[in-house]
C-alpha cells in the first residue's frame, strides 16, 4: 500500500471525522484459520457461487460432489467467511463470502475458510471483498493460471497477507450497519420481484388450457359463455420469417444495427455486444427489417432452462437487420398473445422435443409447424390475456431496474465509505 497516500475514506460519519487515519493491517492480523474437519459429523455440503453466496453442493450441481474427500472438509459456521479460489467473471481472483444462509456446513478443504477476531466486525470487511479488494492484491501472487481443477494458485500465507485500511471497532461497526441494511432493502426487494415472477409463472398456467382441456381455467367474465377455445396447428397462428445470411465481412462500425442470436435474450433483447452493417443495407435489405414491437426468436440454440429466447423489439433495436438464425414471429392473430403462447411450457417441451437430437439444436418452422395449440377465436380475448401478462412483465420490469439501482447506489456507496486501492 501506498505510504504517501491517506487511509481516509472520501465519505465518513461525523462522529468519526477526527478520529484520524485508518490503519493498515493484514487480513492475518484481523482475521483466524479455521482448518477443523468434519471428520464422521454429518453436514449438509455447501459450495460458493460468485454473485450469490453459500449455497448446498445439491442445489449446486445437482448432487453431493464431496466423495471420499468428505471427512478432510471444513466445519463452517454461521457469520464465518470462505475465500474460493475458483475464477469468475465478477470475481477473477475468487470470491469471498460470509455464511449465512445456514447454521453450520461443510464446505471444501480447497477454500480458505477464516473468522475475524473478536475486536473486528466481519460485516464490514465484506465490504471490502464485494468490491474485489481481495483480488487487486493476489493478483500479484497467480503465475500459472488455473490449476486442472479450475481453482487458482493462491497459497494461504499469500492469501492473508493482503492489507485491509481498519478504522476502530465502533467506526466498522457503523459502517457495516449502514450496509447490511442496504442488504436487507435490496433482499426485500429480491423477493418482491420473485413473487411477482411466481404470480406470472401462476397465471400462464390458467390462463391457457391445461394438457386435455379446451378452456383455460381462468377465463374472463366477459368471455365465459364464448364456449371452447379453437385447436389449430401452429401454421395456421403463426409463421417464422428468417432473417438474412449477411457474411461477416459486411460488418461496419457504425450504421444500421445488425440482429443477431445473441442479441436475443429470454424476454429482453441484449444491448451488450453491438454489431452494426451499412446504412445503405436498410434500403437494399428493407425486407428484412424489424420495428419497434415486433417479437424475434432465437433459431439456433433457443431453449436456455426449458425457457425460449424469444423478446419484443425495444427502441435500441428499432430498423434494425435481421440477422440468418433469428426469426421474426409473422402472425394475423394478437401477436403479444402468440408471443405468450410461445412461452406456456407445453409449447417449450415440444418445441424441445421437436429440436432434440440436433447439434446444435437449430429450430426450422417445419419442425413445429404441425404441433397443435388452443387459442380464442375472438381477438378481444387474446388481447385481454396480453394486456394483462404485459401488465405483469411491466411491474417485473419495474421492480428489476428497482433492484440494479440499489445496488448500483451501494457500489457507489462503498466506494466512498473505504478508501480507494492504489492506482
Amino acid at each position: 500500500m501506498s505510504k504517501n497516500k491517506k487511509l481516509i475514506p472520501e465519505l465518513r460519519f461525523p462522529e468519526f471525522v477526527n478520529e484520524g487515519e485508518w490503519e493498515e493491517k493484514t487480513l492475518g492480523e484481523v482475521a483466524e484459520r479455521i482448518e477443523e474437519k468434519v471428520n464422521d459429523k454429518k453436514l449438509t455440503t455447501a459450495s460458493i457461487s460468485a454473485g450469490t453466496g453459500f449455497v448446498s453442493q445439491a442445489e449446486k450441481f445437482s448432487r453431493d460432489i464431496s466423495g471420499a474427500q468428505y471427512k478432510n472438509y471444513i466445519v463452517l459456521n454461521e457469520g464465518e467467511f470462505s475465500y474460493n479460489k475458483g475464477n469468475s467473471k465478477r470475481f477473477p481472483q475468487g470470491c469471498i463470502y460470509k455464511l449465512k444462509e445456514f447454521k453450520q456446513v461443510a464446505v471444501p478443504n480447497a477454500f480458505i475458510s477464516f473468522r475475524f477476531k473478536s475486536n473486528f466486525v466481519g460485516d464490514f470487511f465484506q465490504g471490502y471483498f464485494d468490491n474485489n479488494y481481495h483480488g487487486v492484491q493476489l493478483m500479484q501472487f497467480i503465475t500459472s493460471g488455473a490449476r486442472m481443477d479450475g481453482l487458482l494458485n493462491i497459497k494461504a500465507d499469500d492469501f492473508f497477507s493482503i492489507v485491509l485500511p481498519t478504522p476502530l471497532k465502533l467506526e466498522q461497526q457503523k459502517i457495516a450497519s449502514c450496509l447490511t441494511s442496504l442488504d436487507e432493502m435490496i433482499e426485500a426487494h429480491n423477493q418482491k420481484l420473485e413473487l411477482l415472477k411466481d404470480h406470472k409463472k401462476g397465471l400462464m398456467q390458467n390462463l391457457f388450457p391445461k394438457e386435455g382441456e379446451k378452456v383455460p381455467r381462468y377465463r374472463f367474465k366477459e368471455f365465459e359463455n364464448d364456449g371452447e377455445w379453437k385447436k389449430k396447428p401452429v401454421k395456421q397462428v403463426f409463421s417464422i420469417f428468417q432473417g438474412y445470411a449477411f457474411a461477416s465481412n459486411d460488418n461496419v462500425s457504425s450504421g444500421t444495427r445488425w440482429i443477431k442470436i445473441a442479441d436475443v435474450g429470454i424476454q429482453e433483447m441484449k444491448n451488450d455486444t453491438q454489431s452494426f452493417l451499412p446504412m445503405e443495407f436498410k434500403e437494399k435489405y428493407k425486407n428484412f427489417l424489424v420495428k419497434k414491437g415486433d417479437y424475434v426468436l432465437a433459431l439456433t440454440r433457443p431453449i436456455l432452462n426449458m425457457k425460449l429466447k424469444i423478446a419484443r423489439i425495444d427502441e435500441a433495436f428499432n430498423d434494425s437487420l435481421l440477422n440468418q438464425r433469428v426469426g421474426k414471429i409473422v402472425t394475423s392473430n394478437d401477436s403479444s398473445f402468440v408471443y405468450y403462447l410461445l412461452q406456456t411450457t407445453k409449447m417449450i417441451e415440444n418445441i424441445n422435443k421437436n429440436i432434440a437430437g440436433n447439434e446444435p439444436p437449430n429450430l426450422s418452422f417445419q419442425q413445429i409447424g404441425d404441433i397443435e395449440v388452443f387459442l380464442p377465436s375472438k381477438m378481444i380475448e387474446q388481447q385481454k390475456i396480453a394486456s394483462c401478462l404485459s401488465a405483469l412483465d411491466e411491474l417485473i420490469t419495474s421492480q428489476t431496474e428497482q433492484i440494479e439501482q440499489l445496488k448500483q447506489h451501494k457500489k457507489g456507496l462503498m466506494q466512498g465509505l473505504f478508501p480507494k486501492m492504489n492506482d
